[in-house]
């Protein structure tokens, strides 16, 4: 079956390229992806494949029935949407939709399970069960489209044994793939404080209640959350990168305003830590005359790799690239919702090698010049189509 899934993938790389290529000229953002879908639709059934759009509204799930349909049945994932970010790649198939890019690699996901979705409907009479491919929307909206899916039914009817979807890495040779087994990535919650104070002018400070000042000792306090009140086995990270105060050099203003994101591995310490940064941040506000409005938004749970699902992308990505090529994976502290797949059946997420030759120091994912080795396209749609076609 290896060496089948390999024969096909191989005569059809140039037209996973030219897929990843189409996606990248033409980015969408979250929850509006509709040219993305149909061309998906498009692809899926000019191969024959059964599929339906309209999954969170812009998503497509296509459908290849092998033997025995009800006997078992793996779901295969990608996300579509892109990122607001002005592409500064210099591709001669750059985004044509200023403002946006595929800087977080979707392009890639897509053309990968595309590539997976045509070896699959070759060899459907070769291989037991059902495959579901899931095209989903709005992955890098906070809200998420996985969760949407989920509520649409999208995990039934058959219900899948297993989920898996690639992500690429930027830092990952082409033609190595990385796993990890457990938990893998963390949950994410926004944190959104306001500051409220009273305002003044700069050199009469004692008539004002500093809001700049408050804002200054909120996000220090905060800190302390992390550093003293988290598990020590348990990873944990808040950090804030917004803040806006419009006063002047001689202007306080009546509020600030602070954005961050809370970031950890158990539930449990999750929502008792939400209740210690309403609880730090009004005492300090307080303390200093003042008062603050906390709005802690719950994002996406931790994604926990099942053993038993990761070792299977263990030993079927071995057959594509080699055990040498096979690498443990550490945490990591950026999120995916589709840890929302993963809470509901067993699942893996795995990441795919995608650093360009000769570069030592790739692009990081969300950047304007992040760029991949388009060989690795063909390696992904191996390892999902194997995953697929696997009992």
């Amino acid at each position: 079956m290896q060496e089948k899934i390999k024969r096909i993938a191989l005569a059809s790389v140039s037209e996973i390229v030219e897929i990843r290529r189409h996606f990248h000229r033409y980015p969408e953002l979250s929850g509006q992806e509709t040219e993305t879908g149909r061309h998906i639709m498009r692809k899926l059934e000019e191969w024959g494949i059964s599929c339906s759009g309209g999954w969170s509204k812009t998503g497509v799930v296509g459908v290849i029935e092998g033997r025995n349909p009800r006997s078992r049945c793996v779901a295969l994932r990608a996300d579509m949407d892109a990122l607001p970010i002005e592409e500064r790649t210099g591709l001669a198939f750059a985004s044509r939709n200023k403002g946006v890019m595929h800087a977080c690699g979707h392009d890639a996901h897509m053309a990968c399970l595309l590539g997976a979705a045509k070896i699959l409907q070759a060899l459907r009479d070769e291989f037991e069960g059902t495959v579901k491919l899931l095209f989903q929307p709005s992955e890098e909206d906070y809200g998420g489209g996985a969760p949407q899916m989920i509520a649409q039914g999208v995990l039934k009817d058959p219900v899948p044994n297993r989920i898996y979807a690639l992500h690429v890495m930027p830092e990952l040779e082409c033609g190595k793939v990385g796993v990890r087994s457990g938990r893998y990535m963390a949950s994410t919650d926004e944190i959104h404080i306001k500051a409220i104070g009273k305002g003044g002018h700069g050199a009469m400070p004692g008539r004002t209640v500093d809001t700049v000042l408050m804002s200054a000792y909120i996000l220090t306090g905060l800190q302390q959350v992390v550093s003293r009140q988290a598990p020590a086995e348990i990873p944990t990270v808040l950090s804030f990168g917004r803040i806006i105060g419009e006063g002047q050099t001689n202007v306080i203003p009546a509020e600030v305003v602070m954005a961050g994101t809370f970031r950890t591995f158990d539930e449990e310490w999750r929502v008792k830590a939400h209740e210690s940064i309403r609880r730090c941040a009004r005492g300090m506000a307080e303390s200093m005359g003042g008062r603050c409005e906390i709005d802690i938004r719950q994002g996406y749970p931790s994604l926990y790799n099942t053993p038993e699902a990761a070792e299977r992308v263990r030993k079927t990505a071995a057959g594509v690239v080699g055990g040498r090529n096979v690498e443990d994976l550490p945490i990591r502290m950026t999120a995916d919702d589709f840890a929302f797949y993963a809470r509901e059946i067993p699942g893996c997420m795995f990441r795919l090698g995608v650093k360009p030759s000769g570069l030592s120091e790739p692009s990081d994912l969300h950047t304007a010049t992040l760029t991949i080795d388009e060989e690795a396209l063909s390696t992904g749609a191996q390892v999902m189509a194997a995953l697929g076609a696997s009992a």
